[in-house]
């Protein structure tokens, strides 16, 4: 074992709300309290499972599960809908919370933030009774529903190791003395972003454990994992704390499982304007132009199909939509020629710049297509702020689609919160 100096003090608190969809549910609705419960966005045997209280999970039902499969390994199991809303006004009671405790250095996601602790507070004793305050202030003030595990750490990958150690409402601290040593009971895929593929990477250079990783030099461990970042990884598994590289968002999209019953060829085109439209909003609202439009599909069959194409930079709803307009009919003709049934629909906008250099055109004034090219661009500003005052669709681009299976409101991806403007897209 390589022989490493650790001193480093305990600077970072990771906390981590437990099945917090789930929580927030049994919250809201006290029936649902010990028993088990899933949020699924849609309650047909082929939705999927978002989230499941600890009660379901006793079962063996799991986040990305089939619903299906959940009832069929907990015939119990209670479906609620989704409200991303709520939970999104959920986390904002939970962080003025935190904020009373600690200053939040990061939002991580929708249900996990990390703080940075002072020099008067790196004392494990300290440390430990400031993640408890508040544990006990979320309850107090949050919600009794609403646990946390906490972990606390020399640095930020660390934390959220010992965040996820002790599952649900549990509080675990590590020192940089017990460094690695203390993550040698952990598999290889309890380190953050260690997946299938990069777990199968380091079985290929002969590294099968936590152990095997940090016995090997720096440089081999950065060569194992393929990057810069793997030398990092090993530095910080032995305690060391590095800045993290500020991270800009490069591309927006959105995806939409449809019902079984909803899967015909029109309504999945009329599913997937509706995403760019809401995907082009937030193009504007971050004063972005988009460079890159994708429409992407997955199957039933299990397959999945992609196209791309460059587009002029815009952030125009009226121009995104003529450009997915040329995108359509490829999908349309993978999928006659192969009876194919698509089951997601998803569009992204990528490459994104900041608007604020771009050109106005010459000919602005001129009434042809230049000259509406020039006005479309004022008029998605319009619509956005005529929607943020009225509701959803109090104006839009072209049909909706009916029925609830085919909302496609603002939903939260783990690591992305919606603003609450998103909520009248």
């Amino acid at each position: 074992m390589r022989r490493v100096t650790r001193s480093g003090p305990l600077r970072w608190l990771y906390l981590d709300l437990n099945s917090y969809f789930a929580s927030v549910e049994q919250q809201e609705q006290p029936h649902l309290r010990g028993r088990p419960i899933a949020v699924a966005p849609v309650e047909a045997p082929s939705g999927t499972i978002i989230a499941a209280s600890y009660e379901a999970k006793a079962y063996g039902v799991k986040t990305g599960q089939r619903v299906r499969e959940a009832k069929a390994l907990c015939p119990g199991l209670i479906l609620t809908p989704a409200r991303h809303d709520l939970y999104v006004a959920y986390h904002e009671r939970v962080l003025a919370e935190v904020w009373r405790h600690l200053p939040v250095h990061s939002v991580c996601s929708i249900d996990e933030v990390a703080c940075r602790l002072l020099d008067n507070e790196n004392a494990p004793e300290i440390a430990a009774a400031l993640g408890r305050r508040i544990k006990a202030g979320i309850r107090e003030t949050v919600g009794d529903q609403l646990k946390c595990s906490v972990g606390i750490a020399p640095n930020r990958l660390v934390a959220k190791i010992a965040c996820d150690m002790e599952k649900p409402d549990g509080l675990t601290v590590i020192t940089a003395a017990e460094l690695p040593q203390r993550l040698f009971c952990l598999s290889l895929r309890d380190i953050p972003g260690v997946g299938p593929r990069m777990e199968a990477r380091l079985h290929a250079h002969g590294i099968r454990s936590i152990a095997e990783l940090v016995a090997r030099a720096p440089g081999e461990a950065g060569a194992a994992w393929g990057a810069v970042l793997g030398d990092r990884l090993w530095h910080r598994l032995h305690g060391a704390d590095f800045a993290d590289a500020d991270q800009k968002s490069k591309s927006i999209g959105h995806s939409h499982v449809l019902a079984p019953q909803k899967r015909d060829t029109e309504t999945v085109r009329l599913v997937a304007r509706r995403l760019l439209l809401k995907a082009a909003a937030r193009v504007r609202r971050g004063g972005w132009v988009a460079r890159r439009l994708s429409l992407s599909a997955r199957l039933e069959s299990g397959g999945d199909w992609r196209r791309e194409l460059r587009v002029a930079p815009t952030a125009d709803s009226f121009a995104l939509v003529a450009e997915l307009d040329r995108l359509w009919p490829e999908l349309v003709v993978a999928l006659n020629e192969r009876r194919l049934v698509v089951r997601t629909i998803g569009v992204t906008l990528s490459d994104l710049r900041l608007a604020e250099g771009d050109q106005p055109s010459l000919f602005a004034a001129d009434g042809g297509a230049l000259g509406r090219a020039a006005r479309t661009p004022k008029l998605s500003a319009a619509i956005d702020r005529v929607n943020a005052r009225f509701g959803r669709n109090a104006v839009t681009l072209g049909p909706l689609v009916g029925g609830r299976a085919d909302h496609v409101g603002a939903k939260i991806a783990f690591n992305r919160i919606p603003d609450a403007t998103e909520f009248n897209e």
